[in-house]
């Protein structure tokens, strides 16, 4: 049962720096707000960059990319409150541009793609290794959804349009994983 109330305590992680005006810094040339964006999302990106790409070389040229596009874009971007969904978006073509250029179809062990993700902000050792053991579970799709759900604390309608996918899909895509999740934690206690 520990496993289950600690599984449901995994989401609503926010990025309580990276705000409307962050962004708004970086579009006026502030190096330190750069600094505090890479330090707040970078791991997360990367981790999410890698759910899709499977290359951890092509996932770190995608979260330099997203840095690199946000500092150049910042100026541009419509502030609308939800500068993380604008990242990961950035982030998303980036990974799916790499896709494409290699044509790769190639996937690193499920263990290296879910251990680079970052859980930093979950404290117990305990916790981390349950989240990554359970994700292992779910396809490439559904473990993108959770990560920015639980993970990420995003919204279902952020996430359809960061996956570009129709919300329906990211609702039973995310009650399918869950269920998965669920059944499987359950298991493990009995």
């Amino acid at each position: 049962m520990a496993q289950t109330t600690a599984a449901a305590s995994w989401g609503s992680h926010t990025h309580p720096a990276v705000d409307d005006l962050l962004i708004q810094r970086i579009a006026e040339g502030d190096h330190d707000a750069l600094h505090t964006l890479y330090e707040s999302v970078g791991n997360n990106v990367y981790g999410f960059a890698l759910s899709i790409t499977k290359n951890t070389h092509d996932a770190e040229d995608v979260l330099q990319e997203t840095i690199l596009s946000v500092y150049h874009k910042a100026a541009d971007y419509q502030g609308k409150g939800k500068p993380m969904a604008w990242i990961f978006t950035i982030a998303r073509n980036f990974s799916l541009m790499k896709l494409r250029e290699h044509q790769k179809t190639t996937s690193l062990e499920d263990n290296e793609i879910l251990n680079s993700a970052s859980y930093s902000h979950i404290d117990s050792a305990e916790l981390r290794m349950t989240l990554q053991a359970v994700l292992k579970l779910l396809d490439s799709k559904e473990q993108q959804i959770v990560m920015l759900h639980a993970v990420e604390g995003m919204k279902n309608r952020e996430i359809a349009e960061i996956m570009q996918i129709p919300l329906n899909t990211v609702l039973s895509k995310y009650h399918r994983a869950i269920k998965k999740l669920r059944k499987h934690l359950e298991g493990q206690i009995e």
